[in-house]
């Protein structure tokens, strides 16, 4: 038997092993039956390779995270140094160790304002489950045992722990076969401004939403309401960029009727905007929290983090009381993880990543904006190296192609045979591309969405799907 037969047959053990082993999150369980998932085996830079050999422009990003690229010997070295010093240690009550230690102190450096206080988690969604168990806990300590109520907004998401799940919009990712806690969690509307159907202006819309969160406040109680939950820009609800001025007012909302604002930059920070953190940088707000990961180790580890503010610290910390802080989780402070967090902040300053990134996203956006002349495109938009294209049936009514035939899948599959990957969405193709991307790398995946919407416009014409 040859070598590619052998080859063969293994990455067909392998898929099969998959397929009939692991749950994958989000699964789909009819397609997945049949179709199964690709398996990825090599990445380098901002490139990825499946078992059959076939390269492929990750302009996804791994999941919005792999920011400095893949395959960094020096991310490799550090993480084995770390290894073999000391592989883990218990984060628990009076034990720390030494990454733990130096990358809580420069997160706190790197930090808008008072936020110099650290939780470390898993990933995103713990980060968020740890902000919201921190929001509790601080109300508790001030006496304020009624104020426990959250606000978040519809398309929204902030991870898939309970909690993180239920403080989360997106109806997609509220499927009637799971249970949410509802009983003091509330939404208000996405700053979705194409999809707003009111016949209103952009500053009109604006101040419907900073009106409507007010209202919702008034409406709960402002001693009942602990905290607003926003992501900068929402990520998986849509690459939605709010209406300019929409967080400064929001957040003077909030400061009025003492609310804590939860800055969710899960995706925004390390570098995905061109800064260390969006809130202040772009959207010129500090908030009380911050919680973030993906792009803290560029994917290489797991690791999430929630930082907060003096002002919080002083009141959960006052003496006197013994009071302790019980949240946490085995591997808070991984040092492996830690010490991956650290080269990967070094590497991102000494290489300059966030002007490459500031250059070459606004390259990005500009570029894809170019797309807007074809038929099915209805809006171009993002921020940076946080993009999205948005598939209609109508450009002029803005009408949805039926959900069933996911347009975004569609063109997803077609741009897969072509060597690019890009994140469908129902009717959307997001992309998040690692901030090492080349404006080279850039035309390439505007080309060949181009051609991969022009191909998927034919099949719909012909299938009777869409007439054009």
């Amino acid at each position: 038997m040859s070598d590619s037969t052998d080859r063969s047959n293994y990455a067909k053990d392998i898929w099969a092993k998959d397929k009939d082993h692991h749950l994958h999150p989000w699964q789909v369980f009819d397609s997945f039956e049949t179709e199964g998932a690709m398996i990825v085996e090599r990445a380098e830079g901002t490139v990825i390779t499946d078992m059959e050999g076939n390269q492929y422009l990750d302009s996804v990003g791994g999941l919005w995270c792999t920011n400095i690229g893949q395959g960094s010997d020096e991310m490799a070295d550090a993480i084995a140094e770390q290894v073999r010093q000391m592989a883990y240690a218990s984060p628990f009550v009076d034990i720390g160790n030494i990454p733990g230690a130096e990358l809580a102190a420069k997160l706190a450096e790197l930090a808008p304002g008072s936020l110099n206080h650290v939780m470390f988690s898993c990933g995103g969604s713990t980060a968020n489950d740890s902000a919201y168990r921190l929001i509790q806990f601080y109300q508790n300590c001030r006496g304020k045992h009624s104020k426990k109520h959250i606000i978040a907004r519809d398309g929204s998401y902030h991870g898939s722990t309970y909690l993180a799940m239920s403080i989360g919009g997106k109806k997609a990712d509220h499927p009637p076969e799971f249970d949410y806690k509802r009983d003091d969690i509330h939404h208000v509307s996405s700053p979705n401004y194409y999809r707003d159907t009111a016949n209103r202006s952009e500053a009109e819309f604006l101040d419907f939403l900073v009106d409507e969160l007010e209202q919702k406040i008034l409406e709960i109680g402002a001693d009942n309401v602990a905290a607003f939950f926003a992501e900068p820009i929402m990520g998986a609800g849509g690459v939605i960029v709010p209406p300019s001025g929409y967080h400064k007012r929001t957040h003077e909302v909030c400061k009025r009727h003492d609310v804590l604002y939860v800055s969710d930059e899960v995706v925004t920070a390390f570098g995905r905007l061109g800064h260390w953190f969006a809130s202040e940088e772009v959207f010129g707000i500090q908030p009380d929290i911050i919680t973030c990961a993906k792009g803290l180790s560029s994917g290489y580890l797991p690791i999430g983090a929630t930082l907060y503010s003096d002002e919080i610290h002083n009141v959960i910390s006052e003496t006197g009381h013994d009071r302790y802080f019980a949240n946490g989780y085995t591997y808070s402070a991984h040092p492996v993880c830690c010490a991956a967090a650290l080269k990967n902040i070094e590497i991102m300053q000494r290489e300059n990543l966030f002007a490459h990134a500031r250059d070459v996203g606004d390259y990005f956006a500009k570029q894809l904006k170019t797309l807007l002349d074809l038929p099915i495109v209805g809006e171009v938009r993002g921020y940076r190296l946080m993009q999205c294209v948005e598939f209609v049936a109508n450009k002029e009514t803005r009408e949805n192609f039926p959900e069933e035939l996911d347009i975004g899948k569609v063109i997803s599959k077609i741009a897969d045979q072509k060597g690019l990957l890009v994140r469908p969405i129902i009717n959307l193709n997001v992309m998040s591309p690692p901030l090492i991307i080349t404006r080279d790398q850039v035309d390439f995946i505007v080309s060949t969405l181009r051609d991969c919407i022009e191909q998927a416009m034919a099949q719909l014409k012909s299938s009777g799907d869409w007439h054009g």
